[in-house]
């Protein structure tokens, strides 16, 4: 009998990996696990600093002037504040948004424990960057206290003023519904429906 089969897995399994592709918490999986942490904090960190200075340049810049043609009236740069959610709705329930997006970052936390998956590393990066860069506006800017107005300056024709984090927030839920339907969990596990 191998050794793979005495410790129950099939034969050319590796080591801390169960058959499904989930690890069995061997040293191969905390490191494995530990990577996928490593590239969830580069991908939020990425889109959080990339969301921050972009604000920062167009308030600087852009803010109180007329709004720039990107690609004449199709795509305009154009800074408005929005204390509500996407296309400016609840703009009195700021603190309420501000509640959902500290949720969103501990329950991403809590996943991260247990993250095993590249693809849902990348997902769940995206979506803290851009929860965090949205939450920070929310903390910091006039007229603050949970209340501060979200910069959105990315202003296509016939729709919603947004800012990149709102972008990356819809890329890490776009990701993830696309992971869900695959049946691949956070995990690295593979499940079928």
């Amino acid at each position: 009998m191998t050794e793979a089969e005495q410790a129950g897995r099939p034969t050319g399994t590796p080591e801390g990996t169960d058959v499904t592709g989930g690890t069995t918490g061997g040293d191969g999986g905390a490191a494995r696990g530990g990577r996928r942490l490593v590239a969830l904090f580069s991908v939020a960190a990425f889109a959080y600093l990339l969301d921050l200075s972009s604000k920062m340049l167009v308030v600087a810049k852009l803010e109180h002037h007329d709004p720039i043609e990107v690609f004449g009236t199709w795509l305009q740069l154009d800074v408005i504040r929005n204390r509500g959610a996407a296309f400016s709705l609840g703009e009195t329930m700021t603190i309420v948004f501000t509640i959902i997006a500290s949720a969103v970052i501990l329950v991403i936390a809590r996943i991260a424990r247990k993250l095993y998956s590249l693809p849902w590393a990348i997902a769940l990066g995206l979506l803290l960057g851009g929860a965090l860069g949205n939450l920070t506006d929310r903390l910091f800017r006039s007229p603050g206290g949970f209340e501060g107005g979200v910069v959105d300056f990315i202003a296509p024709a016939h729709f919603a003023v947004f800012n990149l984090a709102d972008s990356a927030i819809v890329c890490g839920g776009f990701l993830i519904v696309i992971l869900s339907f695959r049946g691949l969990d956070p995990d690295g596990t593979v499940h079928q429906d």
